[in-house]
């Protein structure tokens, strides 16, 4: 099944990539079965924002379903989303989590696309330990990883409210870093000169919005918020994005993935949509 509405295409405007991986989760597994679940749960919305007014009908989307990554180790993991984030061309990159480890595949190919790339990180943990279980590559240490070939003052961080001292610490050399979406207007239009990346861990969110995620966090973002955020993503050069830790088996009424897939949606119309009457 592939994500409402898209369709071969030569040189699609976005490309979607699930990729079903969750081998370093550490608490609730369970996130490799979120591409598939958000796929699903889009054939249950609209194609039509009402807010952005905006119709995924006017866009040339194409998914290309979930890459192998099927007894990858991390380190194989994050290899095989760069090379296929490189293969894309020209296009989009959609990648639907998965495990959070994801990002830096992604991360490592556009950043070599381009040299001045800014990541913003929305997400409830830091994700900034060296190492985890004896691992230098997993979900508990992507963004750290990241800052291996991104500088710090290239970096934004929103909605985080967990992580170690030492985690903090490092977080405080970021250009901005706040626990909601507040982002002030000076950072908004240091962001708009240059290409971004953005990352959306869905325990970002509230769990009373979104209870399927596999490290759900207290006092989270509203839904409304977050979708507030990624209606704005139109105003930046966004060379990629991603959505992980979306944990189907953790949340029955399946209204986590909805949710996804309704900020998968509103994503693609405020990036690449065109305004309609």
């Amino acid at each position: 099944m592939a994500f409402l509405g898209s369709r071969p295409a030569a040189r699609p405007a976005v490309t979607i990539l699930g990729v079903p991986f969750d081998a370093t989760s550490t608490f609730r597994a369970g996130s490799r079965q979120a591409p598939a679940a958000i796929r699903w749960a889009s054939q249950s919305i609209e194609t039509y924002s009402p807010v952005l007014r905006r119709d995924l009908d006017d866009v040339t989307y194409a998914d290309l379903g979930d890459l192998d990554v099927a007894g990858c180790t991390p380190e194989q993991l994050v290899d095989a989303v760069r090379d296929r984030i490189r293969a894309l061309d020209a296009t989009l990159p959609l990648l639907l989590g998965g495990e959070h480890t994801i990002t830096l595949g992604a991360v490592l190919a556009l950043q070599q696309r381009h040299p001045d790339l800014a990541v913003v990180q929305v997400d409830a943990h830091t994700d900034l330990r060296d190492t985890y279980e004896d691992r230098r590559v997993s979900h508990a240490t992507v963004m750290r990883r990241v800052l291996d070939v991104v500088a710090p003052t290239q970096m934004i961080q929103a909605g985080v409210r967990a992580g170690t001292r030492e985690e903090f610490a490092i977080a405080q050399q970021f250009r901005y870093r706040t626990p909601r979406l507040d982002i002030p207007g000076s950072i908004w239009s240091w962001l708009e000169q240059r290409p971004v990346y953005v990352t959306i861990d869905m325990d970002a969110i509230d769990p009373a919005d979104a209870p399927g995620t596999g490290n759900p966090e207290p006092e989270g973002l509203r839904a409304q918020d977050l979708l507030g955020f990624v209606r704005r993503l139109g105003l930046l050069q966004v060379a990629g994005l991603d959505l992980v830790e979306v944990s189907p088996p953790y949340d029955p009424s399946g209204r986590t993935a909805v949710l996804a897939a309704t900020i998968v949606r509103e994503a693609i119309l405020a990036i690449k949509g065109a305004d309609k009457p």
